[in-house]
């Protein structure tokens, strides 16, 4: 589908970071609430709303897998795990 390579990258070919996602999607939120838009015009912005939220949360995905988590092994010493989620 031609949205996937929409959110994934950036006029210039770059990812299209979390952040800016996060304020496109606002933005169709706000245009969606505020505007008379016609019907074709809305679902189109409901589309690029759902494959930006898509992007989002497999943005939000991987950084998860990146965290770890320190853990102490007594009073003065630490060690880092993997974060697993289960």
């Amino acid at each position: 589908m031609s949205h996937e390579k929409k959110t994934k990258t950036h006029d210039s070919g770059k990812e299209l970071k979390l952040e800016d996602a996060l304020k496109k999607l606002s933005e169709i939120v706000k245009k969606l609430e505020e505007s008379d838009c016609e019907l074709e015009e809305s679902l189109k912005l409901f589309e690029d709303g759902v494959e930006l939220t898509r992007h989002c949360h497999g943005k939000l995905n991987e950084a998860e897998k990146k965290i770890e988590i320190l853990t102490r092994v007594s009073a003065d010493s630490f060690e880092t795990k993997n974060f697993d989620n289960e």
